[in-house]
């Protein structure tokens, strides 16, 4: 049985969208690429060919993949989620108390994870850490450089 992945609204989207792109769009143009690389004569000494055909199993390998994870996405409505503790689909606001430095979150599910935009994953060990903490607390998170400690400052939609 395949492992039920949570998703917000947006990021359910965006799956939907590049896996209408991939089976639209893409796969025309590696058929069309597989057929140019074949014009060009003997298959041995062909990379367009070769070079098409690896295309064209990265994008139904990728096709497969967004498949599956649409097929077992929970969504997070926005009418689920709450501010009295931390969840995915929330902002929260955290103090690190170790070097007295403030830093913003969204927890998303990890399909959505982006750490330059802020958007971690809620099975990261600072998401882990901070699922289900309410504002006040502190969490323990355990890194590869050692265990830190967030405090929660505010939760937000």
């Amino acid at each position: 049985m395949a492992k039920q992945i949570t998703v917000t609204a947006e990021g359910l989207k965006k799956l939907q969208d590049e896996l209408h792109y991939l089976k639209t769009e893409k796969r025309k143009e590696v058929v069309e690429a597989i057929r140019i690389a074949l014009g060009f004569g003997d298959l041995s000494e062909n990379s367009e060919y070769d070079e098409a055909k690896n295309e064209q199993a990265k994008t139904e390998t990728r096709i497969q993949e967004l498949e599956e994870t649409i097929k077992n996405a929970k969504v997070v409505l926005d009418t689920e989620v709450h501010t009295e503790s931390v969840n995915v689909g929330n902002k929260v606001r955290v103090l690190n108390e170790k070097y007295k430095e403030e830093v913003e979150y969204t927890i998303v599910g990890s399909t959505e994870a982006n750490a330059l935009t802020g958007h971690i994953s809620d099975q990261s060990p600072i998401g882990r850490a901070l699922i289900g903490a309410k504002v006040g607390q502190s969490v323990k998170v355990e890194t590869p450089k050692g265990n830190i400690k967030l405090k929660v400052l505010d939760i937000t939609k």
